[in-house]
């Protein structure tokens, strides 16, 4: 007689040993992964060190004054 155990403990999926290529297949990503990463974040340093510390046209005392109106995009006056 056939228990409720034995019918999940039968492998159906074939041999799991053959073919084992998943696991190399899967560092070989990983690897690929860190190294894009690694040369993605190198040339990111690389061009924020040749931005220069301030724009030309940056003030730091100019600041928006209250007054100034921010025109809304939305904002039409074709609409009926």
């Amino acid at each position: 007689m056939l228990t409720a155990a034995d019918v999940l403990a039968v492998n159906n999926f074939g041999d799991t040993r053959e073919g084992g290529l998943a696991g190399p297949m899967g560092l070989f990503l990983i690897i690929l992964l860190a190294a894009a990463t690694i040369f993605l974040i190198r040339n990111m340093n690389a061009r924020l060190r040749r931005l220069p510390d301030r724009f030309p046209d940056q003030d730091a005392d100019e600041k928006p004054k209250p007054t100034d109106k921010v025109l809304d995009p939305t904002d039409r006056d074709d609409r009926s």
